[in-house]
């Protein structure tokens, strides 16, 4: 038996790519010195794999933004806009994935949208009519080549054929099918020019194949590998799928000529049940995805031993793997100096996980009772009641919970008109989503506080000071309703979870949420609760410095536990039913210290929704709305509840978003053109909407002109007494020149908003 994973994280183990891509953004560093840095980072990974004793170790899975962005490239799928600036062929795939503004031109950022279920995030490829689909690059040969002369025979991993079709932007009249033909010679040409490099296994990533599929989908699919099959011949095809099972396609996949059929045993329901019903091809391997590559939890190898023998029972020659990449989970676990033993020994990270994998292979191949290994009892031992996760308190009030508490009074249009009548605001309120800037000066402070170099007087009397400057910035500036900068916060979900029971902390498990944003996860370890106010004390202080109305700042119950590793012994539903009390508990409290604006972000609610959409309500939808409405609805009717949403496909869950029953939403917009507005129109939605008109993470600044002509857009699908005008997301990423510059356009084309619809 065979071991493989299916792509591993890539920023480094210290986030090395990161930072020197930063650098060679702001022109610090070489292109060489770029590219030098990566080649490091792929032979440590590479070697590190090789060492764990792995037999199927991935390239190209490496990327300098994006794995589908790489993948546009290769196959010469460019918008003019960008091949116009005439910039070196890395400068062009940055302007590509986050915008450029400089001599050559202004161009804004493709769109940016989350990878299926999880909080990374792709760059859409745009397919305009006239687009020349062809093999343009050489990176997967380059990188196979790279570890080759290391000693390494890799498998070459690339984005499937249909996946990138199905995850593209087409902009004219052609559809995915009008360029099959392009597909299958690109990829063909691929696959020849692989052989000819001694490539022994390339590898397909499918994950589209686990969602709701047509008849039309099917039939894409199968056109796109009849004619790319067609061309191999001593190389070998993997296809690899993830996130889920491929129940509307399993016998189309299984009867194709692939070599190796890449399943996912952790999230697809009906993986064994497929392969049970319907067989397996002896004359194929199963690459089966047993060990969770999203959570960082050691493996049950009790339960995936079992799925392995019925595997074996029916003499299916198998490879086991990751369910997915280990991009979503850290690098090591050895990097944490400062958790417990008590607790390190019940996570796996990336590299832990290659371990878990060969220990897996030994203890499924062993002759004797496997029960009876050292290294199968020690694994055991984890899976009895874990120390300090039960909180009665907690679960008492889990209990008590009644419906009404899920029911905010009065009605929304009730609430609307006390809301306007006591805030007073002028048509078009402008705000923002809530952080500004972390300048170097910030991250500094909070350093130097959590090093013991500074005492607490020191650095909240930093903080009051940002905060004062900020305050005074947004009033120069012209915004309506105020933020307080959360200067205080590294990140909007570890922030809460460092002040919330039951959750643990890392030093240095990054894992890369988009480009070079990356974020360190809580893991939740026990119930949750909160033991005293987290925020109200920043937020209050903040309205003191104002007239102007004050929004208070809060992560929502959904998102804190969709961008955290969440507990397996327990449901998420309980989990977050859990952290919506000790967020409503916040709430109350912002409330009761005169914070009369509360946001509850819910950036991450999409997240975790089910690929299929019969399982949209009854495993996701059906607890995580009221979720939101649980911290919400014991606040007055006078409180204006704002949430905000981003990088997610909103359009087809619009009235669940409807259903959280918010005062104000706002939405990511900026990146999607706008395509939110015709479904709010169609849907009635009738929470007050604030679509971003600004994409954040660019570095561009957009024109007055540029907002003020997404802002008529806007009202030709939402009333004006509904709108709002405020950025996409939250500006902490952002460089103080390019905010302010961004801020004060954004008002001035409010401004001329305002006297047109005088």
């Amino acid at each position: 038996m065979f071991t493989s994973i299916i792509g591993y994280p890539r920023v480094g183990k210290l986030r090395e790519l990161k930072f020197a891509t930063e650098k060679y953004f702001k022109k610090e560093v070489s292109p060489q010195h770029l590219e030098d840095i990566a080649k490091e980072i792929r032979k440590e990974q590479w070697l590190i794999q090789k060492n764990s004793g792995l037999d199927f170790i991935p390239s190209n899975d490496f990327s300098f933004y994006d794995n589908m962005l790489d993948t546009a490239v290769l196959l010469n799928v460019i918008p003019k806009r960008y091949s116009r600036l005439n910039l070196s062929l890395i400068d062009t795939y940055f302007a590509m994935a986050r915008g450029y503004q400089g001599g050559a031109g202004d161009v804004k950022a493709l769109g940016m949208k989350k990878w299926f279920n999880t909080n990374y995030h792709y760059i859409v490829p745009e397919i305009d009519d006239d687009t020349d689909i062809k093999l343009a690059g050489t990176k997967p040969l380059d990188e196979f080549l790279q570890a080759k002369s290391l000693g390494i025979q890799t498998k070459i991993v690339v984005i499937g054929a249909f996946t990138f079709l199905k995850s593209a932007k087409f902009t004219g009249k052609k559809k995915a099918s009008d360029f099959a033909d392009a597909m299958i010679e690109a990829y063909s040409r691929l696959i020849a020019e692989a052989e000819n490099k001694g490539v022994y296994w390339i590898q397909f990533d499918e994950p589209c194949l686990v969602c709701d599929l047509t008849a039309e989908d099917i039939a894409l699919f199968e056109k796109l590998y009849k004619g790319i099959l067609f061309a191999k011949k001593s190389i070998r095809v993997l296809l690899q799928t993830y996130f889920g099972d491929i129940r509307d396609c399993y016998k189309n996949v299984t009867a194709l000529d692939f070599d190796g059929i890449g399943l996912d045993f952790i999230e697809g329901k009906k993986t064994l049940e497929l392969i049970k019903s319907n067989g397996f091809p002896d004359s194929k391997i199963l690459f089966a995805g047993v060990v969770n590559g999203k959570n960082i939890w050691r493996n049950n190898y009790q339960k995936t031993l079992e799925t392995i023998v019925q595997l074996k029972a029916l003499k299916i020659n198998t490879v086991i793997g990751t369910s997915c990449s280990l991009l979503h989970v850290p690098y090591t676990i050895k990097n944490e100096t400062k958790l417990p033993e008590k607790y390190i020994r019940y996570f796996a990270f990336a590299e832990e996980k290659l371990q878990e994998l060969v220990q897996l292979r030994e203890l499924a191949e062993c002759e004797c009772d496997y029960k009876s290994i050292e290294t199968f009892k020690v694994n055991a031992a984890l899976f009895t009641e874990r120390p300090d996760c039960r909180n009665e308190k907690v679960h008492e009030r889990l209990e008590k919970i009644k419906a009404s508490d899920f029911v905010r009074q009065p009605d929304f249009f009730t609430r609307e008109k006390k809301q306007k009548s006591r805030f007073g605001l002028p048509m078009f309120p402008t705000t923002t989503i809530g952080s500004f800037p972390q300048t170097a000066d910030v991250k500094a402070n909070r350093n130097a506080f959590k090093k013991g170099e500074i005492d607490e007087a020191t650095y909240n009397n930093f903080n009051r000071q940002k905060i004062a400057e900020c305050v005074k910035l947004q009033e120069e500036i012209g915004l309506d309703v105020l933020v307080h900068g959360e200067f205080e916060r590294n990140d909007m979900v570890e922030y809460f979870g460092e002040q919330l029971d039951g959750f643990l902390f890392t030093e240095k498990a990054w894992v890369q949420s988009y480009g070079t944003r990356c974020v360190k996860p809580p893991l939740i370890w026990g119930d949750v609760s909160r033991n005293k106010p987290m925020t109200v004390a920043w937020s209050v202080y903040a309205q003191s410095l104002t007239d102007k109305p004050m929004k208070g700042m809060l992560t929502g119950p959904v998102t804190i536990l969709n961008w955290s590793f969440p507990r397996e012994d327990i449901s998420v539903k309980e989990s977050t039913f859990q952290i919506a009390l000790a967020i409503r508990d916040e709430a109350k409290d912002l409330e009761a210290n005169g914070i009369k604006i509360i946001q509850v972000d819910e950036a991450a609610l999409r997240e975790k929704l089910p690929l299929r959409k019969s399982d949209w309500y009854c495993e996701y939808l059906d607890w995580a709305v009221p979720a939101f409405r649980l911290v919400h609805s014991g606040l007055n009717a006078e409180t204006q509840i704002h949430t905000h949403m981003c990088y997610s496909e909103f359009t087809d869950i619009i009235k669940a978003i409807d259903d959280m029953d918010a005062d104000v939403i706002t939405f990511e917009a900026s990146r999607s053109d706008l395509m939110i507005l015709d479904s709010l129109l169609e849907n009635n939605f009738k929470t007050e909407v604030g679509p971003g008109v600004y994409d954040i993470h660019s570095p561009r600044v957009p024109s007055i002109h540029e907002i003020k002509s997404s802002l008529d857009k806007m009202l030709t699908k939402i009333k004006p007494e509904k709108l709002w005008v405020n950025p996409d997301c939250g500006l902490k990423t952002r460089g103080i020149f390019e905010t302010v510059a961004s801020l004060r356009n954004l008002v001035e084309a409010t401004k001329l908003l305002r006297n047109q619809k005088k």
